[in-house]
């Protein structure tokens, strides 16, 4: 009996066992898994352990890797070995005993690295990671402030490097820099942003070394003339940043004059307050093949300056955010940037109608139009952009409060192409919705502050732009379930939508929502009429929830965070201040490896035992908000034992305020907010 029994299993398995994947077979798969990744990551798990050949195949087509923590790495390089990219940016901490225990049979095909978010390391493991990985293209290590002149020298032996980021890693002097230069002489694109011990003197070693470098980030270093000008001799450099650079002025740029750059097509200047129209005509002259301009919060926009953009017979792109345009000096911009693409003027000073009017008259092919907090512009303006802006794809014009609704209208009746469009804190109403019918490619709506708009504008969204992916109703308090499940059920790509204090929704826009299966962000703040059964329902239809708002939501309680646990496994960010959460909901919640941010402040049911039971279990924790009162009831070794896996506690003294929320006739009970 026994041996007939053995007998059925083997002939069972047998039966059950896996065609070996051919390459063809491979392929096809491997397309699949891709379609599965993007719906559900964690759907690829439930594939792997099908059956062996599914494991394997699975093993093959990883790409990336994303590990929890920094222990589980040397093993998911085993695991994974055709994997090129290495992401690191879910571990807090990463050790040098973590990056010296890869493998290097495990790791030789990554190409890519990612310690940006991650703290912990310093020379030592960054010398084993460059034995480990001799082919790796990719370093990012932005915001390594642990990081000096040591670390930098191990960098250098990673001589296949061609894209680097040191930006942040202020204690990296021009001794680093020179090791980086000499030894990484492939690099295309670095970045030195926030790197103030870097001088001039590591900056012309750099330009000598680097030749085929064809992105520079120079932001906020000390970089001056005696430097800038071996940077513009580089041959290949096409993107060079140099935001806030108080060394770069007109007598800098003024000795680019002897020099002639061709292969430089964007520059950024802005918040380079020492520049005026002197030097910006010098860039031009020496740079006359730039494509895009950033001279936001600089100099003065005079007409003069404008006038020797006219040498820049390519510019497509014009920033000048933050400016004070002086007489004349917008209408300069239609006489001399015929070829403007992009323009933006978001809380430049001395905007008019007459100006803007005469600009957008003679912009015949600008695409994007940014006129954010331009308060002075009037339907006049409006009347002109959609007269002869009827191609635009991106129009931003939040707080243009002199705009009236009817002007509002011609926005989608004329600029049909349009994907982009934010009309925050406008008169916008439910017939400017209307119009917007037309614009079927609509991807971005931002509408909050809108008070006008009710559910019926929400339906005419809901029913004409399918390819909706963000949408901003903050604070339309007008709008109720009806027309979010009219968004919901018009928009299956949503990916983010903003509801907070929309005081009339309930659980019914939750359960609509949480048929969009590609939602990552939903903030629902100060919605009091949303409880757990709403946020239950999210957690199991939107699996890739990556961020969520739920503070002031009073009926949400520990069923909510039970129900987060055990789908809501993309989640990083949430907040759940003044919540009905308790100790039992927090470490449910804890629970979920890859979270990343909370703020729990002011959580009457959290108990200092319960906190501290869930910071020690969540261990991915980059960052906690918590109540100034807690810090005298925790242990502080304790927190230094958090702070140390690479958490930042910051403590809010915020007093506790008392509110009436009227729904109907009856009133909510008194609440703490």
């Amino acid at each position: 009996m026994a041996a007939a029994s053995a007998a059925h299993r083997h002939s069972k398995r047998c039966r059950l066992s896996p065609v070996p994947l051919d390459s063809p077979a491979d392929e096809l798969l491997f397309l699949v898994l891709d379609r599965v990744a993007a719906a559900d990551p964690r759907a690829l798990k439930s594939f792997a352990l099908a059956s062996r050949a599914c494991h394997a195949a699975e093993s093959r087509h990883r790409r990336v890797l994303r590990p929890l923590r920094a222990d589980l790495l040397p093993a998911a390089l085993v695991r994974y070995p055709s994997a090129s990219r290495l992401d690191l940016s879910l571990c807090a901490r990463v050790p040098d005993a973590a990056l010296a225990a890869v493998p290097s049979s495990g790791s030789s095909s990554l190409r890519a690295v990612d310690l940006s978010r991650s703290s912990g390391f310093g020379a030592a493991g960054i010398a084993a990671l460059a034995r480990a990985c001799p082919c790796l293209a990719d370093l990012d290590l932005s915001n390594g402030v642990h990081l000096g002149d040591a670390a930098a020298a191990e960098v250098a032996r990673m001589r296949k490097l061609q894209r680097l980021s040191l930006s942040r890693c202020k204690q990296v002097t021009d001794m680093g820099l020179g090791c980086v230069a000499v030894g990484c002489t492939d690099l295309k694109d670095l970045s030195l942003k926030w790197c103030i011990g870097i001088t001039d003197l590591g900056l012309n070693l750099l330009a000598l070394k680097c030749t085929k470098l064809t992105t520079l980030d120079l932001s906020y270093t000390m970089i001056t003339k005696e430097s800038l000008l071996s940077i513009i001799k580089l041959t290949n450099l096409q993107v060079l940043t140099l935001v806030g650079c108080i060394g770069i002025d007109d007598d800098a740029l003024s000795s680019l004059e002897k020099e002639y750059s061709k292969s430089i097509q964007v520059l950024d200047m802005s918040h380079c307050q020492n520049v005026t129209d002197v030097g910006v005509s010098s860039v031009v002259k020496s740079i006359p093949n730039l494509l895009e301009l950033n001279l936001s919060y600089c100099c003065p926009v005079t007409p003069s300056m404008v006038r020797c953009l006219q040498k820049v017979s390519k510019l497509q792109t014009l920033k000048l955010e933050g400016c004070k345009f002086m007489a004349d000096g917008l209408k300069a911009i239609g006489s001399s940037c015929v070829s403007i693409r992009e323009l933006s003027l978001s809380k430049s000073a001395g905007v008019t109608d007459t100006e803007l009017s005469f600009a957008v008259s003679k912009l015949k092919n600008l695409l994007k139009l940014d006129i954010t907090c331009c308060r002075n512009i009037t339907d006049v303006s409006v009347v002109s952009i959609t007269r002869s802006c009827t191609s635009l794809i991106s129009l931003r014009m939040e707080s243009c409060s002199h705009v009236s609704s009817g002007a509002l209208q011609l926005i989608g009746k004329h600029c049909s192409q349009l994907e982009e469009l934010d009309l925050t804190d406008s008169d916008l109403d439910d017939e400017g919705l209307k119009a917007l019918t037309g614009c079927t490619n609509l991807s971005s709506l931002k509408i909050g502050i809108c008070l006008r708009i009710s559910d019926e504008g929400l339906t005419h969204i809901g029913k004409s732009c399918p390819k909706l992916r963000d949408i901003d109703l903050y604070r339309c308090g007008g709008i109720s379930d009806d027309g979010v499940i009219q968004i919901a059920q018009g928009c299956p790509m949503l990916e983010s939508i903003n509801l907070s204090y929309c005081t009339e929704l309930t659980d019914r826009s939750l359960m609509s929502l949480s048929k969009c299966t590609k939602l990552n962000t939903l903030e629902i703040r100060g919605c009091p009429r949303i409880s757990s059964a709403g946020l239950s329902e999210i957690a199991m239809g939107c699996r890739l929830l990556s961020k969520l708002d739920i503070k002031k939501c009073f009926e949400i309680n520990d069923v909510g965070m039970l129900y987060l646990s055990q789908f809501s496994h993309a989640l990083r960010q949430i907040n759940l201040s003044y919540c009905s959460v308790t100790d039992i909901g927090l470490l449910s919640l804890s629970s979920i490896c890859g979270l990343q941010n909370m703020t729990i402040v002011h959580l009457a049911g959290i108990t200092p035992n319960g906190l501290i039971a869930a910071l020690m279990v969540c261990g991915g924790l980059t960052k906690v908000k918590l109540h100034e009162a807690f810090k005298s009831m925790m242990p502080l070794h304790m927190l230094k034992n958090v702070e140390a896996r690479g958490c930042m506690f910051q403590w809010i003294n915020k007093p506790f305020k008392v509110l009436y929320i009227f729904f109907q006739p009856a009133c909510l009970p008194l609440r703490y907010v």
